[in-house]
């Protein structure tokens, strides 16, 4: 009996992606060993992507547009608009894409194969950021994952994400229930990951590479590599944006009566200085707990603008 081919939906979120999209649109069509369908909501585009969308879809019955609904402003929402009006329960996985990427071929294949042999109900990895004067550079995000990485990170690029159904429509749930409070919501990727790890289901961050991560002025988030990137984070706690989402997406999830996180979730200043002391369980990466360490503290001593 020949083996069942996994079938898979593709979330393609768009805007003004004409430059990219087409070879990411091919990268994705052309996975090995699973069947692919790829759904794509666009931001409205001043570029031509939601003409180039429609007549693309047009001639590859495999590829669907969903219609207008509005302006997202930005990837999360738009994601979340597909999470929510996919019907994920057709398809066996889930798999998040951007516009502007080259998966490798067997991108999906090595994905599903992991999940079934690691048991796991979802998958994401490293990747190869690259940029337009032919620099590579491994993104590495597989650390071990820690006890509560899931409140304060994601696991890694939300490109690379792959979702069982049973988390994927569990997911949509969550995101119909808490439809209004998720438009505050930054990073969809974060959410994801925090809703999978506050709920129980086991997640796998693969150490190879699935795919090239390009790196371009109009990037969403990008790599974080160097000395800038880090004085832009600091910049996004100074102002309140990162501790915000600590605690939206606590709450969202629902942890917000977790032991744990009802020890800072107000965020007062003494709370924050007991949770420095957790850093070790809050951040998978060595720099990004000494990092955690000390915005606790600074944020605690300076406090942050209003």
């Amino acid at each position: 009996m020949p083996k069942k081919i996994p079938k898979i939906a593709v979330l393609l979120a768009a805007y003004n992606g004409m430059r990219w999209i087409e070879e990411q649109v091919t990268s994705i069509l052309g996975q090995a060993g699973v069947e692919v369908s790829v759904f794509i909501s666009v931001d409205p585009s001043t570029d031509g992507t939601e003409e180039w969308c429609a007549c693309y879809a047009a001639q590859h019955p495999e590829v669907v547009v969903l219609p207008y609904v509005g302006t997202f402003g930005g990837a999360s929402r738009n994601f979340f608009r597909l999470i929510r009006d996919v019907d994920l329960e057709a398809f066996e996985f889930v798999a998040f894409a951007d516009q502007d990427d080259i998966w490798f071929l067997d991108k999906l294949q090595r994905a599903v194969t992991a999940i079934a042999e690691l048991n796991v109900d979802a998958y994401s990895s490293n990747v190869n950021a690259f940029w337009p004067d032919g620099r590579i550079l491994l993104l590495n995000k597989s650390q071990p994952q820690v006890k509560w990485d899931y409140f304060f990170e994601a696991a890694g690029p939300g490109c690379t994400y792959v979702l069982k159904r049973e988390l994927a429509v569990t997911l949509r749930s969550s995101v119909i229930s808490n439809w209004s409070s998720l438009q505050d919501v930054s990073l969809h990727d974060w959410y994801c990951y925090a809703f999978a790890r506050s709920h129980g289901f086991r997640w796998y961050i693969d150490p190879a590479p699935s795919m090239s991560y390009r790196q371009h002025e109009s990037n969403q988030v990008g790599a974080n590599t160097g000395i800038s990137s880090l004085i832009s984070r600091y910049k996004t706690i100074h102002d309140g944006w990162w501790f915000s989402q600590v605690q939206l997406i606590a709450r969202l999830v629902g942890a917000g009566s977790d032991s744990f996180v009802k020890t800072w979730l107000p965020l007062r200043p003494g709370q924050l200085i007991k949770l420095s002391f957790s850093s070790g369980h809050c951040r998978r990466r060595v720099r990004d707990r000494a990092f955690f360490f000390f915005i606790c503290w600074a944020t605690a001593l300076v406090g942050k603008k209003v």
